[in-house]
């Protein structure tokens, strides 16, 4: 579990260090660029083998049902996700797409996972995305809302947001976490 938390804490670390030390990520310019990625790796592979290895302490059991609760807010949360690359009307809908995507993706997987390591971790990442949000807003409260672009490109992000979900479905299989209902 040590792993897992040291992983959470380096991942939150990395994120906010522009934000609450803006003159020192700064002051390291393009290195700073690499040093913030390089710590931003090792977290998601402190993250993934902690969990991975983590003694399964169940606090609730949640319903079979929730399964479908979860797909369908993986679903919205890869679209929303997506929203911040698109070219097409929904652009500029939403001021912080990624942060809310990663939001939904934590509730989801907190309605489906009532073990202490999995409340650790999305509980965790929930929060970052919360602070981080805020964190943004105080110290740029004004947002230049990009110009919406053709509808075509939302179909697209649609198609695109169905075949993720199969590759993310994929691997979690792969990985032999079955995310459909038996």
């Amino acid at each position: 579990m040590g792993l897992l938390v040291l992983g959470l804490l380096l991942w939150v670390g990395a994120h906010i260090f522009k934000r609450v030390m803006p003159e020192q990520r700064a002051a390291l310019g393009d290195r700073g660029k690499t040093m913030v990625t390089v710590v931003l790796l090792i977290s998601l592979g402190l993250m993934i083998w902690g969990y991975r290895g983590a003694e399964f302490i169940p606090v609730w059991y949640p319903p079979a049902f929730l399964v479908h609760v979860n797909n369908l807010l993986m679903l919205i949360a890869i679209f929303v996700f997506g929203m911040s690359a698109t070219t097409g009307r929904l652009r500029g809908k939403m001021r912080h797409p990624q942060l809310t995507a990663v939001k939904i993706w934590a509730v989801a997987h907190l309605l489906v996972n009532g073990d202490v390591a999995s409340i650790i971790l999305f509980g965790g990442l929930l929060a970052w995305a919360v602070i981080e949000v805020i964190l943004i807003n105080r110290a740029e409260p004004v947002w230049d809302r990009p110009e919406p672009g053709a509808a075509k490109k939302d179909v697209l992000l649609v198609v695109i947001t169905l075949v993720a979900f199969g590759v993310i479905a994929a691997i979690h299989a792969w990985l032999g976490v079955w995310p459909f209902p038996r």
